[in-house]
C-alpha cells in the first residue's frame, strides 16, 4: 500500500548512485566527528 506505483521505481544505476552519495555524506559527518573528538583529546590532554 506504501507504493501506489511500482513501476516508477528508480533504475538501478541511479539508486545506486544515490546510495553511494548518501554513503559518503554519512561517512564524512561520521570522520568528522572523530577527527573532533581526536583534536579535543589532544588538546585538552596536554
Amino acid at each position: 500500500m506504501s507504493q501506489a506505483h511500482p513501476t516508477s521505481r528508480p533504475a538501478p544505476a541511479e539508486l545506486r548512485a544515490r546510495n553511494l552519495r548518501l554513503a559518503l555524506i554519512l561517512a564524512s559527518v561520521a570522520l568528522l566527528f572523530f577527527v573532533g573528538f581526536v583534536a579535543r583529546l589532544v588538546i585538552f590532554h596536554h
